[in-house]
């Protein structure tokens, strides 16, 4: 089954930065667009950015466009989510997920445990 296995969370303080990754067991993500959701206590939860299998097209949700960015290394099965300029609204618990294009929210396989991020000071 497909199973992506999400990591690097923890706790900074606003302004700080962390890099979450995203990796593969058991199957290669290259033929897959991945996408990095999250969900904060009491809300939905929301689709942050997107990349494509070739890593040639990504996007960002307007909250976190211009801090976040999403890159993936192939040959490492693994796609990253480098998180700068962090704020308390970021706080959320995070997770990966492969989906057929960036708009859909019908992924493969099951959800992971997340990786909880907690920006406070």
């Amino acid at each position: 089954q497909l199973q992506l296995v999400e990591s690097g969370g923890g706790l900074v303080q606003p302004g700080g930065s962390l890099r979450l990754s995203c990796a593969a067991s058991g199957f290669t993500l290259d033929r897959y667009t991945i996408r990095w959701f999250r969900q904060a206590p009491g809300k939905e939860r929301e689709g942050v950015s997107c990349i494509s299998s070739s890593g040639g097209s990504t996007n960002y949700a307007d909250s976190v466009k211009g801090r976040f960015t999403i890159t993936r290394d192939n040959a490492k099965n693994t796609v990253y989510l480098q998180m700068n300029s962090l704020k308390p609204e970021d706080t959320a618990v995070y997770y990966c997920a492969a989906t057929g294009f960036c708009s859909s929210s019908i992924i493969f396989g099951s959800w992971g445990q997340g990786t909880q991020v907690t920006v406070s000071s």
